[in-house]
């Protein structure tokens, strides 16, 4: 991978992804304290550069064949521990809990330092193209499982 995009995409690790961000102006309410919502926005960048890292770009997944390949947020819990703050540097930790069938079980962590401020399980849905359910082909959820919890 180009150096510019690893430094862009955050990491692959032992046990998953890491990805690190600020917190700009935009990301908070009139007190400093990152929006509530500003957290999805934060998690789905982690989702998105591990499945990135993992060389499984949405687009090219979506015209790999006739069907297609989606991947959609299904269901997600999400834990409220402690706010960030405009100026905090955030590390994104993604991990695989399941891939396989029609899903995929993602945990994810944002982490000011060594404190959590968020932990999250998210279920996310394989589908094609046309909104169905789609099999997870086994060599892409073998990529997951390789950077499981």
């Amino acid at each position: 991978m180009h150096s510019d995009n690893f430094l862009l995409s955050g990491e692959l690790t032992d046990h998953g992804h890491r990805l690190v961000q600020r917190v700009y102006y935009e990301d908070t309410d009139f007190s400093g304290v990152v929006y509530h919502a500003r957290y999805l926005h934060f998690l789905e960048r982690g989702r998105t550069d591990y499945l990135r890292c993992l060389g499984c770009e949405q687009s090219a997944l979506l015209a790999a064949d006739e069907e297609g390949l989606v991947f959609v947020v299904h269901r997600m819990e999400i834990d409220f521990k402690q706010p960030a703050r405009m100026d905090d540097v955030l590390t994104i930790t993604t991990a695989t809990e399941k891939a396989g069938g029609a899903k995929m079980v993602l945990t994810q962590e944002i982490r000011r330092g060594d404190t959590l401020l968020i932990a999250a399980k998210v279920v996310i849905a394989v589908i094609n193209k046309h909104g169905r359910p789609r099999r997870l082909p086994e060599t892409i959820a073998d990529k997951f499982l390789g950077h499981g919890a």
